[in-house]
């Protein structure tokens, strides 16, 4: 018979084992597989696949669309993430306030997060069309003589689509800010008062510090969030102009889906995989250390 702690340990494991399988049969396993598909190239007209090693990756170097996919995936990441979260933040703020109606208020904070993606890309799909949509009419009231394709202009389609990306995130990332200050104990602004510090001072001094666990964890969703954006490309501008819009999840999918290339998918797949392996080693090997959960 085994020694009570052996079975502790087996038993550990016993129930560990469903989980740990489903892990590694839908997300180690797949990736694995991804990365030993990225060295072949696919066989046309039901040919077997063909072993070309490392020239899918030379080939990126050299592929015009991928390098204008992750210039503009790169663009959106860095406006939508701390666009997003400073605007969920300062919405938590007014949201845990006492004020009249605040209830409603979080209501209408919260209303673009549970709206499906593809009816959210539909409502501003209506604010962006030309000539009759709302900012036009806004444009034209304020005295403006010609229209704007907002959508159909390099300048001015991905910065329309980071718009819908921030005012889709902004409330959902507010729930987690909200609950974070509800948990700030009410004695510690009475000492700050007492303390003679002033309202911005006990803010930047006391809550903000208080709130970076939740922000970590708001700050690793919202780069998750915008390198899977894809959902709103489809109703809004299918990657255009010119690839204007194009991002790189988007670019994965018109490759292997679309184009059937799914060697060189699993490719573009693999380096997705290496900017968020990056991100979280930044995270959770840099960021992390400075957080403080007590």
């Amino acid at each position: 018979m085994f020694k009570p702690e052996t079975m502790r340990q087996i038993n550990a494991w016993l129930l560990l084992l469903p989980g740990f399988a489903l892990v590694v049969t839908f997300t180690h396993f797949p990736a694995v597989s991804t990365f030993i598909h990225s060295f072949f190239m696919d066989g046309r007209g039901g040919a077997p696949a063909q072993f070309v090693g490392l020239e899918q990756y030379r080939y990126l170097l050299d592929d015009e669309v991928f390098l204008k996919s992750l210039r503009n995936n790169l663009i959106f990441a860095f406006c939508t993430i701390p666009c997003s979260m400073s605007l969920a933040m300062l919405m938590a703020f007014l949201v845990n306030a006492r004020l009249t109606g605040q209830a409603f208020l979080r209501l209408c904070y919260f209303v673009p997060t549970v709206l499906p993606m593809i009816a959210v890309a539909n409502i501003w799909l209506f604010f962006y069309t030309p000539d009759y949509g709302l900012l036009e009419q806004l444009r034209f009231f304020l005295g403006a003589t010609t229209g704007i394709n907002w959508l159909g202009s390099e300048q001015t389609a991905l910065f329309c689509v980071i718009t819908v990306a921030v005012w889709k995130d902004a409330g959902f990332f507010m729930i987690f800010y909200l609950a974070a200050l509800q948990q700030i104990p009410p004695s510690l602004a009475e000492a700050a008062m007492l303390e003679g510090a002033s309202r911005s001072y006990y803010y930047r001094r006391v809550v903000i510090p208080l709130l970076m666990p939740t922000t970590l964890f708001v700050l690793i969703n919202a780069t998750i969030n915008a390198f899977r954006m894809v959902d709103h490309l489809f109703v809004l501008t299918q990657g255009g102009p010119n690839n204007a819009t194009s991002l790189l999840l988007y670019y994965i999918y018109e490759t292997s889906f679309k184009f059937w290339d799914t060697g060189y998918g699993a490719t573009l797949t693999m380096i997705l995989l290496a900017f968020l392996g990056l991100a979280a080693f930044v995270q959770f090997g840099i960021i992390e250390k400075r957080v403080h959960y007590r």
